[in-house]
């Protein structure tokens, strides 16, 4: 697993600036008024601080935004970064300085000075996100980073604060493997063993092989798969931190490959599907997560691992599948698998661990991008309280989520002539109609949210946290949901 850059805490001091090597960042507001730091370093350097504070590129700089400045004289650093920052910084402020920082420190060491920033917590975590590199599939070695230290006015009250979000940084991190992994390494198989892996950090796991599948009825979820050779799997986590209340449930789709089956999808841009897992690395990102921080709450996990491809055993467009619950659908569409796979899991779930809330998630529909873009997943729900509690924690951990509509108006679309129901119902609406599917799927009083995640999942241009490829969307949103909602006091 890709490692988190490794922070080292350490007391403001700026005697200490001159002998920093690699690079150096100080932090000056945007008026220009200097903290201790910057005015030291504005001394050793002869003013060069000063100059560039009376500068246009400094009055056009934006807030977050740094200007590196090569071999300052009298400092061991090869280069002195500039940072511009309000002076009462927001969350999501300090978020993006920590992001600017994380693409800038160079290949050697960096330090920050941050006497007196408020918000050293937030800039810690973004430096930490954005530092991701994937490159397990490179052959020349990646150029080893310096180790990054951040000088502040209260090491140890920091360290504290940040103990958590280390949890959450792996839980992303993992997220992120998954979902940039190519589909011959993340096969089926190798899926379900690294999350197995997860015994390591106190979770049970449990593997539901085919005939597990076949016994307890999931035959829409095996119609998904039956064209591969890759054998469909159910992952069941389960993390037992609280007490004797039910637990929380978490489901992901985990399409390994997403070809569209018969209904074949265009061979331009199919390379991105191996990202049509996104759901179910998600779900086990948040599962590293909990264990990693030892909630106090119950969660149970849940993802679908098929691989979706066509072949002479391949489901058929008009294939009537009898599922879990034991509705029937007409498969007008290979190419909408993810909901069939959800639709089994979500119902064995319920029947199972009878959760007091269920989310799934899912890199379900492209109709989802046409409406949000990549700046936001779509959430469906049955409940109001679960929807508007989500979103808010979205928001909180800057991850965007938009409330979407549902109704039973949208039904009729996926009624079928010989069968209960249809698994499309057309491309206007597209997002909507599937997530009417998934709710035929849910039980009468039980609180669910759909998170559609096609659109944040994985993207094609840097995102303030990540680099274009797996963006992790999802792990600190819901890891905060079940903290503040869930979570025992």
């Amino acid at each position: 697993m890709t490692d988190t850059v490794a922070l080292t805490l350490a007391a403001s001091d700026p005697e200490a600036l001159a002998r920093a090597e690699g690079r150096l960042a100080i932090v000056v507001e945007a008026e220009g008024r200097m903290n201790a730091a910057a005015r030291k370093v504005d001394g050793l350097t002869r003013k060069a601080v000063s100059r560039l504070l009376a500068s246009p590129a400094w009055a056009k700089a934006k807030p977050g935004e740094a200007t590196l400045l090569a071999f300052p004289a009298s400092l061991a650093a090869e280069g002195l970064l500039v940072v511009k920052a309000p002076k009462k910084p927001t969350a999501a402020e300090a978020r993006a300085i920590g992001a600017t920082l994380a693409k800038m420190r160079g290949t050697g060491a960096l330090t920050v000075a941050l006497a007196g920033f408020a918000r050293p917590e937030d800039l810690a975590m973004a430096l930490t996100l954005r530092a991701y590199e994937f490159s397990d599939h490179k052959t020349v070695p990646r150029e080893p980073k310096g180790p990054v230290t951040l000088m502040v006015d209260d090491p140890d009250t920091l360290r504290d604060r940040l103990g958590p979000f280390d949890a959450v940084a792996s839980g992303v991190f993992f997220t992120r493997d998954l979902v940039n992994e190519p589909a011959n390494v993340l096969t089926t198989t190798e899926f379900a063993r690294r999350l197995e892996g997860l015994r390591d950090l106190g979770l049970e796991v449990e593997v539901l092989e085919e005939s597990d599948l076949d016994r307890l009825g999931m035959r829409l979820l095996l119609a998904v798969g039956q064209g591969s050779e890759s054998p469909s799997k159910v992952v069941v986590m389960r993390w037992n931190g609280g007490a004797d209340e039910a637990p929380f449930a978490l489901v992901g789709k985990g399409v390994v490959f997403d070809t569209g089956g018969i209904s074949i999808k265009p061979a331009g841009g199919m390379e991105d599907m191996t990202m049509d897992m996104g759901g179910a690395g998600v779900v086990a990102g948040v599962m590293r997560t909990l264990a990693l921080r030892k909630a106090r709450a119950n969660v149970v996990g849940l993802v679908g691992l098929v691989e979706n491809m066509p072949s002479g055993t391949a489901t058929r467009p008009g294939d009537v599948v009898r599922s879990m619950k034991g509705d029937t659908v007409e498969i007008i569409n290979t190419d909408a698998e993810g909901r069939l796979v959800l639709a089994d899991v979500l119902w064995y779930a319920q029947e199972r661990f009878k959760p007091a809330g269920i989310v799934n998630l899912a890199t379900l529909t492209g109709a989802i991008i046409v409406a949000l873009g990549h700046e936001n997943a779509g959430v469906f729900s049955n409940d109001d309280a679960l929807a508007e509690a989500l979103v808010a924690a979205a928001r909180t951990e800057g991850e965007g989520a938009w409330r979407m509509p549902m109704g039973e108006a949208y039904d009729a679309k996926l009624k079928s002539r010989v069968a209960d129901m249809m698994n499309v119902g057309g491309r206007d609406g597209g997002s909507i109609t599937a997530a009417q599917f998934l709710k035929r799927f849910i039980q009468d009083g039980t609180p669910w949210c759909h998170i559609d995640i096609a659109g944040v999942a994985s993207v094609k241009q840097d995102t303030r946290l990540a680099p274009k490829g797996a963006t992790g969307w999802g792990v600190m949103a819901l890891n905060r949901l079940i903290a503040d909602r869930y979570e025992a006091r």
